[in-house]
């Protein structure tokens, strides 16, 4: 795997943690806390799509 690609699975990696986290709360029942996860997951997925159209930009992908 190149350099720049590493991003990507650090981005991936973010992003299953945070599903864990939607299981983890509505394990627990806890309303607040999957919106939170399921916050997290948006801002995660976001940060990486922009990531990836940046480096498709810049002729790297």
């Amino acid at each position: 795997m190149k350099n720049g690609k590493w991003i990507f699975a650090l981005y991936s990696i973010a992003a299953l943690l945070a599903m864990v986290g939607i299981g983890l709360a509505v394990a627990f029942r806890s309303v607040p806390m999957v919106l939170l996860a399921i916050a997290l997951l948006g801002v995660i997925m976001v940060f990486g799509f922009r990531k990836k159209r940046e480096m498709i930009e810049a002729g790297l992908l």
